[in-house]
């Protein structure tokens, strides 16, 4: 567990161990949200990983008419 400061501007440093694990490049966006208190902090998946996700899904007609969309 690493520790660190919030500096007066609200910013703190990622150490240098955690960057190098999680493989960070300067200027490159992050999800921030609160969970039971926690800040968490995540790297967004590129959209390549989510390609096939959908894959098997079956959709019938009428599962979402026209009318509901509009």
């Amino acid at each position: 567990m690493a520790t660190v400061t919030v500096s007066p501007k609200y910013q703190v440093v990622i150490p240098k161990e955690l960057r190098e694990r999680l493989k960070l490049k300067p200027g490159q966006k992050m999800s921030m949200f609160v969970i039971d208190g926690c800040i968490r902090l995540e790297v967004p998946r590129p959209i390549t990983e989510l390609r096939g996700m959908a894959k098997g899904i079956r959709w019938e007609e009428g599962d979402r008419d026209r009318r509901d969309r509009f």
